[in-house]
């Protein structure tokens, strides 16, 4: 009889720990995962950290290039974030194609997202997707030396 007791006096002691908690929810419940909420033209943050330098060089240069924020000019942010051949390679490649060299375009994405694909030999290959106000998109393919998250190498495809 007393064993019956201690035992109901745990159970709605738990049960009352459950109800206060918010933990006493069916398995339906707490099985449902609120939507993340969507934020128009919103950058996507990376997990790694060389996505997140190309997401961080992106933010800059996007701002250099819109004139808003700081008075860094899209050179001086190329400066900062890329090797000094892979500036190079680019001022020759918006020469030919007569658009901006990092964007490859002649507008801004509206927003992008990234991701690393691949990890060797000291070096990440990182995707990035520019997403357009018009509504498509497209891949430029980054090389992130990871000792000291310098970006060495971007363009159409993957260089590995």
């Amino acid at each position: 009889m007393i064993r019956t007791r201690a035992m109901r006096t745990a159970l709605s002691f738990t049960a009352a720990l459950l109800a206060v908690g918010g933990l006493a929810a069916t398995p339906a419940q707490a099985a449902v995962a609120a939507p993340a909420p969507v934020v128009a033209g919103a950058q996507v943050r990376a997990a790694t950290p060389a996505a997140q330098q190309v997401l961080t060089f992106l933010e800059a240069y996007r701002n250099a290039v819109e004139g808003g924020g700081g008075t860094e000019s899209p050179r001086q942010v190329r400066e900062q974030y890329l090797s000094p051949y892979l500036n190079y390679r680019l001022d020759q490649w918006a020469m030919r194609n007569d658009a901006d060299p990092v964007f490859r375009a002649q507008n801004v994405p509206a927003s992008w997202s990234a991701q690393q694909v691949k990890e060797e030999e000291g070096y990440a290959s990182v995707r990035l997707t520019e997403f357009w106000s018009g509504g498509g998109s497209q891949d430029v393919w980054y090389t992130v030396r990871l000792t000291d998250l310098r970006i060495f190498d971007l363009g159409d495809q993957p260089a590995f």
